[in-house]
């Protein structure tokens, strides 16, 4: 079964990027008191390495992202992503600059926000699937329907009929390259 569900990385990323700010109060003032009552102010010995573990998580955010635009097609939180790392690393590497670090920080949160929202808005599913026959290995490129499930499919080359393997909704799901439009967006199972 194919799943269109893949690991967020570019949330993870920001998720974590955040956690390690706050837990570097030295570089991250704001979040001092946050970090403190949060009870990450003994991680404070360790300042070093979680600014480094910060940086990896800034790059695995922009991981995430440059994979999601591959997928969808939106480049807005890609480049909101991008901004933020090089904010990131003009703090970093080239001169201490506090608003430099903390835009860079909440623009890897909003790409990674903007990101999840662009894809929960429902863009339009890929319509055309490579179908790939399993008694004859044939493959044939077809359009999915929008609006109804393909439960069987007459293989061209071979005359076999498809059905859904057990826990599939459709033969797209089965055997296609792209799963059928309604898993595609989110739902469960095709009409």
């Amino acid at each position: 079964m194919h799943s269109v569900r893949m690991v967020s990385l570019d949330r993870i990323g920001s998720v974590g990027a955040l956690i390690a700010a706050i837990a570097a109060p030295c570089c991250f003032p704001l979040f001092a008191a946050v970090g403190t009552a949060a009870g990450l102010g003994a991680l404070g010995h360790y300042e070093g390495v979680i600014l480094y573990l910060f940086q990896g998580f800034a790059v695995l955010t922009l991981a995430g992202l440059a994979l999601s635009y591959r997928r969808h097609r939106d480049p807005a939180p890609l480049i909101v992503g991008t901004l933020g790392c090089a904010n990131l690393a003009y703090h970093f590497y080239f001169e201490f600059s506090l608003p430099a670090l903390y835009g860079g920080l909440l623009g890897l949160i909003a790409a990674a926000l903007w990101n999840y929202v662009s894809t929960r808005r429902g863009h339009q599913p890929v319509l055309q699937s490579t179908v790939t026959c399993p008694h004859c290995g044939h493959k044939s490129e077809e359009t999915m329907p929008t609006n109804a499930c393909v439960f069987f499919y007459d293989c061209p080359a071979c005359n076999i009929r498809l059905k859904p393997r057990a826990g599939d909704c459709c033969v797209f799901c089965s055997y296609g390259s792209v799963p059928c439009p309604p898993i595609q967006t989110g739902e469960s199972h095709c009409a």
